[in-house]
């Protein structure tokens, strides 16, 4: 085993995440939704988690909202 710079360096690259970053990201995935075709109401009642699991798949919110419609 070595003890090269690999071993001693820590991992100082990666940002923190922040509250407010996290509240600007999940604004913009429920905008995206709504965008797609979801009511706003609908999407005020998803949880956050729901959310992303959606955004991620955009033909399931359109079949959703086209059957809604």
């Amino acid at each position: 085993m070595g003890t090269g710079r690999t071993l001693r360096k820590e991992s100082h690259v990666r940002p923190c995440k922040t509250p407010a970053e996290k509240a600007r990201r999940s604004k913009a995935q429920r905008a995206r939704l709504v965008k797609m075709g979801m009511k706003e109401d609908d999407v005020k009642l998803m949880d956050a988690e729901q959310v992303r699991v959606l955004v991620q798949r955009p033909t399931v919110v359109k079949k959703l909202a086209a059957k809604k419609a």
